[in-house]
Parts: structure tokens; C-alpha cells; sequence
């Protein structure tokens, strides 16, 4: 049975400077994946789009990734389209209530 993570659960991370970054776990990777398939997502767009929902700009993306800004752009375009939404907001929303649909779902059988 798979339930969303506690608003408490943070990953700490360290990055290129020295510095700690805390990060909201927003999805685990059984999750992720179900939203892959669910989405028919490609393995590049699941990325993106975590990255996206941790809160990447499309520059920090790219870097991260090392690809061109332009390509992020196309992906996330190819994400929305796919999903049927028109921005990171509402991109994030359909995630949680996909999850938390499947959630009910699992729990009823």
C-alpha cells in the first residue's frame, strides 16, 4: 500500500560548494515509476519532472543534466501535453492526486 511521504521527510544533500541543501521528498521511486507509466512518460521526461517538482528552474535543469536549456523546454512542453496541464503547479497536482487516487484504490481491493 502506497502512501504519500510526511511533509517532515527531507533528504539532505551537499553540493558542488560545500553547502547542505534540504529537500522535501515529495515521491519515492515506486511512486515515480507508476507515474511514468501512468503518464506515459518517457525515462528523460520522468526525470525532468522530478527535478521540476523538487523545485529546479529550467537552467538548473539543464546543468544538472547536461543538456541545453532548449531541450529541458521541449520536454517539459511534451510532459504538460502528455498530462494534459498547462504548468509546474498543476503538473505537481495531477501527481498527488494520481498517487492518492491510486492509494484509494489499492486500499478498497
Amino acid at each position: 500500500m502506497m502512501q504519500l511521504p510526511e511533509p517532515h521527510d527531507v533528504s539532505i544533500q551537499i553540493n558542488s560548494g560545500g553547502e547542505q541543501i534540504s529537500q522535501l521528498l515529495i515521491f519515492d521511486d515506486n511512486q515515480w515509476l507508476y507515474l511514468q507509466k501512468c503518464n506515459n512518460l518517457t525515462p528523460s521526461e520522468r526525470l525532468i519532472a522530478e527535478l521540476v517538482c523538487k523545485g529546479l528552474d529550467e537552467e538548473n535543469i539543464a546543468k544538472n543534466m547536461r543538456i541545453k536549456r532548449g531541450t529541458v523546454k521541449t520536454h517539459a512542453r511534451n510532459i504538460y501535453r502528455k498530462m494534459h496541464v498547462k504548468g509546474k503547479m498543476t503538473m505537481l497536482l495531477k501527481f498527488i492526486n494520481d498517487i492518492r487516487q491510486r492509494s484509494i484504490k489499492n486500499k478498497s481491493q
